[in-house]
This record gives C-alpha cells, sequence and structure tokens, in this order.
C-alpha cells in the first residue's frame, strides 16, 4: 500500500509485506450550494406549506431521490444565526474566534484591513427624536450617494481626533472604521436593527479589554452626530425635502487576528463562486480561489453560470467549493411568500448541471439560515432542507425537497459544523482519526502534508548517498 520506492538496485512492488491490496484513489470534490435564507415557515397563503414545499422542483426533487436528505439546524433549536457565522462554520471554522462581519466587509471592499486593529462597519442614517431618545427611521438611499460620500468627507477630521480612519464601502453612507489605537474588538452594535422596536443604542465593552474601544466609540459617536446635524449638506437635503442623513450606526465590531488558511484547516484547496462583499471577505480571508458573477434578471441562466463556474474551480485544483446565492434570502425579506417560491423554482430551472455533477462529485444544496417570509422576524432557527448526492451517499426514502419531506431523511438534524465532516466523508476524504498528518487537526485527510524531500544528489567523485531534509 503505497508507492514505489527505490532501495540501492532493487525495486518493490506496490504493498509490499501488507496484507491489504493497494488501493485506488478515489476521491471526489465537494460543491456545498448554499441557497441564502432557504429556510421559512408555514404559510396560510401557500395553503400551510413552507415557500421551498410550495415550489416546483423537479431537479431538486431528482436530486433528492438519488440522496439522503436531513434538517439543517446551524446551531440548533431557536438560535437565529446570521449569514456570517454560519458560514463560519460551514467553512470549516467553528473552533476558531470569529473576527468580526466587519472585518470581511472591509477585506470585500478591497480594504487592507490590517491585524490587531478594531474594526467596526458604519453607517448614515436618518433619524428623530424621541424624547431623550433617537429612534432611527431610515438609510442612505442609492441616490443619495453624492450626499453621503460628502458627509462622510466631513466626518475624517473627527475621525482623526479619535485615531480613526474612515474607508467608503461600496454601498452609499457605509464606511469601515478603523481604531488604531485599540487592538481589542468587543463592544455592542448602536445600530438597532430592529429599528420598530428599539432607538439607537450605546455601545458597550462585551469583555473588559474593550472597554477602552466602547468609550471611544460613544464619544466620536456623538461628536459626528453634531457634525451631521450642522453640516450644510443636510441642511440642503431638508430644503429640497430629503430626510438629514444625521446618524452614524455601528455594528459588526471585530479584529482581525492572523489565521490558518482554508487548505490548512480542512486538508483541501477550497474555492467559492460569489457575488457580494461579504464573500469576497470570506475569499480573502480564508485564502478560497474565487470566482464573481454578478447577479442578473434571469436567476435560471445565473444559477446554471454558478454552477458551472464551480465545476471549473475542480478543474483548476479546487477539492471542495462554495457556490451561494443571495436570492432567496432577498425574497423572503420582501415578505411575499409567492415572491420566494416563484424564486426557488427559478432557481431549480437552473440547477439541471447538479444532476450531471454526481457523477463525479459529491453535491449538496442547502440554506445558511431560515428567513421567513411573514411575520416580523428576520432570521430564525427554522430548519432548512438540506440533500446530499453523489460519492459514498446511500440513498434514503426521501422524493421531493422542502423542509416537511427532509424531516424524514436519514441524516436527521445537522449542525453548521457537521456538514464539512459529512460532505468529506461522502468525497472518500475523511480525515482518519488518530492518524496525524499536519500540525492542525484537519477536516479532511490532507491533500498536501509536509515531506520530506531528498536533496539532489552531488555527482562529484566521492559523493555520499541523498540526505533527508524537511521541505
Amino acid at each position: 500500500m503505497g508507492s514505489v520506492v527505490e532501495l540501492g538496485a532493487g525495486v518493490t512492488r506496490p504493498g509490499y509485506g501488507e496484507s491489504q491490496p493497494p488501493v485506488e484513489d478515489d476521491r471526489l470534490p465537494v460543491m456545498l450550494l448554499v441557497l441564502d435564507g432557504l429556510g421559512d415557515r408555514p404559510v396560510p397563503e401557500l395553503g400551510g406549506r413552507t415557500p421551498a414545499e410550495a415550489a416546483r422542483t423537479p431537479v431538486l426533487d431528482e436530486l433528492v431521490r438519488r440522496g439522503a436528505s436531513g434538517w439543517h439546524v446551524p446551531f440548533g433549536w431557536g438560535r437565529a444565526p446570521s449569514s456570517e457565522l454560519s458560514h463560519w462554520a460551514l467553512f470549516g471554522y467553528g473552533q476558531q474566534p470569529f473576527p468580526g462581519r466587519a472585518v470581511l466587509e472591509g477585506l470585500g471592499a478591497g480594504i487592507d484591513v490590517p491585524c490587531g486593529v478594531a474594526a467596526v462597519h458604519g453607517a448614515l442614517r436618518t433619524s428623530r427624536v424621541a424624547g431623550d431618545l433617537v429612534r432611527v427611521t431610515g438609510r442612505a438611499a442609492t441616490a443619495d450617494g453624492d450626499d453621503a460620500a460628502r458627509l462622510i468627507a466631513e466626518l475624517a477630521p473627527t475621525a482623526a481626533e479619535h485615531s480613526v480612519l474612515i474607508h467608503p464601502l461600496s454601498r452609499p453612507g457605509e464606511v469601515l472604521l478603523l481604531f488604531s489605537r485599540h487592538a481589542h474588538g468587543d463592544v455592542t452594535d448602536s445600530d438597532p436593527f430592529f429599528e420598530h422596536l428599539h432607538p439607537w443604542l450605546r455601545p458597550l465593552a462585551s469583555a473588559p479589554e474593550a472597554e477602552p474601544l466602547a468609550a471611544d466609540l460613544r464619544s466620536l459617536l456623538l461628536r459626528v452626530r453634531a457634525v451631521l446635524m450642522a453640516s450644510e449638506v443636510n441642511a440642503a437635503r431638508s430644503h429640497r425635502g430629503l430626510p438629514a442623513l444625521d446618524l452614524l450606526t455601528t455594528k459588526w465590531a471585530g479584529v482581525r487576528r492572523p489565521l490558518p488558511s482554508f487548505a490548512q484547516v480542512v486538508g483541501v484547496p477550497g474555492g467559492a463562486v460569489i457575488s457580494s462583499g461579504l464573500y469576497r471577505g470570506f475569499a480573502r480571508l480564508l485564502g478560497l480561489a474565487r470566482r464573481e458573477l454578478a447577479p442578473g434578471n434571469d436567476l435560471t441562466r445565473e444559477m446554471t453560470a454558478r454552477v458551472a463556474t464551480g465545476a471549473e474551480l475542480f478543474g483548476e485544483g479546487a477539492a471542495f467549493v462554495h457556490v451561494h446565492t443571495k436570492a432567496p434570502d432577498e425574497a423572503g425579506h420582501s415578505k411575499l411568500p409567492y415572491a420566494k417560491r416563484d424564486v426557488l423554482e427559478a432557481i431549480d430551472a437552473g440547477l439541471a448541471p447538479l444532476l450531471d455533477l454526481t457523477g463525479g462529485a459529491v453535491v449538496a444544496v442547502t440554506g445558511d439560515h431560515a428567513t421567513p417570509s411573514t411575520g416580523g422576524v428576520l432570521h430564525t432557527g427554522d430548519p432548512s432542507p438540506f440533500v446530499v448526492a453523489g460519492g459514498a451517499v446511500r440513498a434514503d426514502r426521501v422524493s421531493h425537497f422542502g423542509e416537511a419531506f427532509a424531516r424524514h431523511g436519514d441524516l436527521g438534524i445537522l449542525r453548521a459544523v457537521d456538514v464539512l465532516p459529512l460532505l468529506l466523508g461522502a468525497a472518500n476524504r475523511p480525515a482518519f482519526l488518530g492518524h496525524r498528518t499536519s500540525a492542525l487537526r484537519t477536516w479532511a485527510l490532507p491533500d498536501g502534508p509536509d515531506p520530506f524531500r531528498l536533496r539532489a544528489p552531488d555527482e562529484s567523485p566521492g559523493a555520499t548517498a541523498p540526505e533527508l531534509e524537511p521541505s
């Protein structure tokens, strides 16, 4: 069991001295297709079904018949995940400290976010005063881009007084704040997120070492509000009948730390097919090969292109490829159940290439969280359907895609940290527990463990035998 090894003048046969015959290399690549916000709740308008249950999805139904199904509940019942935390675990980093979404957004915008510096996401907002509280009433619209850029420029001197650098992000009025004097980012959000329930919030330290950052952030935000309220840009907006962008809210604070690459943590090279700054940030941070496809008007054609691009990454050496679409999440946030159902039908029509792909790869489809298309919640801990086919997957008796069907699948309930080991095992890449091949305990049998290499022999007279040296 092994390669041919030269020993003097003789050559051994593979498997010399072994009782087990030589085994073939039957490792397969893995594609994980994440339909963002896939999970939902039963909707009366859809006959008590979720959008996934109500949608016509013949391609996903066929994938289900070929594979095994279950429920994906990323962090357990009742825990409402964000996309970034679900993906952190799906990528195999659940045991690594999360750097904060602000770091990912900054990297995704092309900013060189330094290690050891607190990063905070900021956004210009509209507001009204209610007693001694400030209520957030809106955000910068697409048409507000010029006004927002001028206001951000006006804030730079105030930020500099607090040793803060402001980097504009791609969306109007959004910025990355880098606090050069602070190396700890454990502070709470000032963005209420649920504006109908909470006012502008006071940032607090969630760890003792972050108290200096929290104090600086509180001081900065109050000073920024005074500058925004006195700005001629906002005065001109009011004169034109537009709401003033007179508030800066903050969220997603964190700190970038040195981090092992995806290939080091998982054991195999990875790739991603993406269309947004967040996942561009993941790719930069984790060292994933990436291909970017902008969202289009034809979701069916777009999904076919995404799957094809993922397959191209296989051909370029990626053993794990993440393919993502935001469309179901956006439809869920519209609170139009029929819209989410229709989006899933359009996606399904573009996934036909997945069926051929299962002949030479392991393919999985699921969501990163539930985005209910009714009610007042944003994300919830409700289950998303999960299906995997190809490789060593044994088909179960489920025949349709959707939450109610997937609950009867052989896979049961999966957490986010379970997904990668499941897929790698089905791809004949399981990490063999007890076999130590790298300094990190990888999720897969590593593709490229650190080998000894033979020095090139010295051809001069009297040369000795080659010596071993670490690579």
